[in-house]
């Protein structure tokens, strides 16, 4: 949160951010842990882990979405990631079936029942994609239309400028904000019910493997992307 107005500031997300990944690598050492000593452990215990981290990631959204509601325009652009995980970047995110291809690698143990099952939900889960693709390409065209432009340009892009440019443009700028948020929350809202309905196929066991490989190749990503922006000269991507 800003200390002057209480309202949330990309300042206050990276500070949350970095506290948020130093608990998502526990949570991998965790889950590594888990997956090496998965004989011996109960599927209780590996549920209690999978609850945890399915947490952990619901902590992320929250925040995300108080940031989204001041200022949209600012998540679709983070300056809280590098410019490699910008580039991962799907409607302010991840693309959900993303999951698919990291469940391929880490659960190819997988009895045809669950399959058949996951072949649904991959289905499914590109079908909701595309539709928010088709309504995502809908508010780029009104963004293009001169008004809205000029709006953007006189306005900029983040909620904090408060200086009005007439009625009816206040009115534009202040529609294509509500459409993207609305865009931002569906897009989250997959992300999470992708991630419960796999759970629901796998077992605790196979659930780890994914989870680990998720948290892997996030952070991952963000190492890698931390050390090209370094020898680029830029600042972290901050």
């Amino acid at each position: 949160m800003d200390s002057n107005n209480g309202k949330p500031n990309a300042f206050s997300f990276e500070s949350f951010l970095e506290a948020w990944l130093v608990r998502q690598k526990r949570y991998l050492d965790e889950l590594l842990s888990a997956q090496h000593s998965s004989h011996e452990a109960r599927q209780d215990d590996h549920r209690e882990l999978i609850n945890r981290v399915l947490y952990h990631y619901q902590q992320y959204y929250e925040r995300k979405s108080r940031v989204a509601k001041w200022d949209v325009f600012l998540v679709f652009s983070p300056p809280w990631f590098t410019n490699l995980e910008r580039a991962f970047l799907w409607i302010a995110g991840f693309k959900p079936s993303l999951v698919f291809r990291l469940i391929s690698s880490s659960a190819n143990d997988m009895t045809e029942d669950q399959s058949r099952r996951m072949g649904r939900l991959v289905t499914e889960t590109r079908m909701e994609e595309k539709a928010l693709n088709d309504e995502l390409a809908k508010i780029q065209e009104s963004l293009g239309a001169p008004p809205l432009v000029n709006v953007i340009k006189r306005n900029g892009s983040t909620a904090q400028d408060n200086e009005t440019a007439g009625g009816g443009d206040d009115s534009a700028i202040g529609g294509l904000r509500r459409a993207l948020e609305d865009v931002v929350a569906n897009a989250d809202l997959l992300r999470a019910t992708t991630a419960e309905k796999v759970a629901l196929i796998l077992t605790p066991a196979q659930m780890v493997n994914v989870l680990a490989a998720v948290a892997q190749l996030q952070l991952n990503v963000r190492n890698l992307g931390l050390q090209r922006d370094t020898e680029r000269g830029q600042n972290g991507g901050y």
